[in-house]
């Protein structure tokens, strides 16, 4: 079996530890699915931390720069402009076909030079004992391990890395905890450590409560994984709808049972955060309309509807302002629900990567979380031909009834908002399929004829 191999004992202490990693990682980073600037060439890679994990594995955060953008760190120990990413990187004396697709490459020059560098969370060993490092609360270097006192995890868990994952990367150990290890890092606490733990001291049971979690104080403060409990026997709720149109079942039954469960977590979040006053209208349509026009800029497609999708944005200074800007989800759809038996659970509170964690962390309004849902069945109603619209719109209705039921409140009597919230998200979806999967791209353009047209 190969070993992992001896490192120099003064590498994390180089001054340009990058001269043996730079040309490989410019390689590889840009073919990983997590890797957030694929239309922007990587003009420059540098270092903020490295740490020896343990024997064998570094663990890095590194900044990608782009076009236009420099490394130097902004002052009050904010990141530098660009990107900065978490790396887990094992280094052998020999590689191991085992490795396969973790392969990164072999140094050629610097300190690693002659050393085979992988990608350390595709390998059992080095998942086994980043779990161990979870388990025993302590630190390395700039990096600090917490668990949960009163909830141990045992020892020996097999563990296996998911394939799903798009803009982080997940280990599940033993069909018993899930540890998401984030992989573009900004300053701050993550959401997706933060939100579970609140919700959890609130007796809040759709969502997993965090049992371990680790994060860095160096070059910045900020999460980078973090360890729940895992619905083993859980089927997510685009399979399931999936799997219901397939079979030409009615999904209503469970869409109103997962309007309650989202209802009843937005008042577990409106009891563990501060709640606003009544929303800022003005603002949130100033902020929509710049998104839209941004969007349009980069993709043409959008440039004829624009006018019509101003007006679900004017609308917004004239209606209702609804209910009290609060914690949300900011990332709700049919892939962040988990259906286990006959209850309904909330995953993934990390929110959008692409928006600022600040932004994440804020408050807003409840029903920016109700669109995204509701755009999400009209996304699965358009993966198989003839197109289902009427299982979308009876999957709609479903969803806010029972919304309206435990909440006190009916999304749909919030028509303008409503509108403005789907059209927002319907724009974020037009840019992302552009960028990501142009061959989506159709779908939310329905959306956008119909918001910009007809605006129901």
């Amino acid at each position: 079996m190969p070993k992992t191999a001896s490192l120099p004992p003064d590498l994390t202490r180089l001054a340009e530890p990058m001269e043996s990693l730079g040309g490989l990682l410019r390689d590889w980073l840009p073919r990983q699915r997590w890797f957030a600037g694929k239309d922007r060439p990587v003009t420059e890679l540098g270092l903020l931390s490295m740490t020896e994990l343990f024997p064998g594995c570094l663990h890095l955060l590194v900044h990608a720069g782009h076009a236009g953008h420099t490394g130097v760190p902004s002052p009050g120990g904010a990141p530098p402009a660009g990107d900065c990413y978490q790396l887990l990187l094992g280094v052998r004396e020999h590689p191991s076909p085992r490795l396969g697709r973790a392969l990164i490459g072999r140094v050629q020059d610097g300190p690693l030079a002659g050393l085979t560098v992988y990608d350390a969370l595709h390998h059992p060993r080095s998942a086994q004992q980043l779990l161990d490092r979870l388990r025993h609360p302590g630190t390395a270097g700039p990096l600090r391990f917490d668990c949960h006192p009163d909830q141990p995890v045992p020892a020996g868990l097999v563990p296996r890395l998911l394939d799903a994952e798009q803009s982080n990367s997940s280990l599940v150990y033993g069909d018993e905890y899930i540890l998401k290890v984030f992989r573009r890092i900004q300053p701050g606490v993550n959401p997706d450590l933060e939100v579970p733990g609140a919700l959890a001291r609130q007796g809040c049971h759709r969502v997993p409560a965090p049992v371990a979690w680790f994060q860095t104080n160096h070059p910045f403060k900020a999460t980078l994984g973090v360890l729940q409990p895992y619905l083993r026997d859980a089927s997510d709720g685009w399979t399931l709808g999936l799997n219901a149109l397939a079979a030409g079942d009615d999904f209503t039954v469970q869409a109103r049972a997962l309007g309650a469960a989202t209802a009843e977590v937005h008042l577990a979040l409106a009891s563990a955060f501060p709640v606003g006053g009544p929303g800022e209208n003005g603002q949130t349509a100033a902020a929509m309309t710049e998104r839209l026009d941004a969007a349009a800029h980069c993709v043409p497609a959008l440039q004829p509807f624009v006018p019509g999708l101003r007006t679900a944005f004017a609308a917004l200074t004239s209606c209702d302002p609804g209910p009290p800007a609060q914690r949300i989800h900011g990332d709700l759809h049919l892939g962040q629900v988990l259906r286990a038996g006959r209850e309904w659970f909330v995953i993934d509170f990390e929110g959008e990567p692409s928006r600022p964690l600040s932004e994440r962390r804020s408050a807003h309004s409840p029903v920016r979380d109700i669109a995204g849902m509701l755009r999400s069945f009209d996304y699965a109603a358009r993966q198989r031909r003839p197109w289902r619209p009427e299982w979308a719109r009876r999957c709609r209705e479903a969803y806010c009834a029972g919304y309206a039921a435990r909440a006190g409140w009916d999304p749909r009597k919030k028509h303008g908002l409503l509108r403005a919230y789907e059209t927002d998200r319907a724009v974020y979806e037009v840019l992302y399929e552009a960028r990501h999967r142009p061959d989506w791209l159709p779908v939310p353009m329905a959306a956008i004829e119909r918001l910009a047209v007809r605006g129901d």
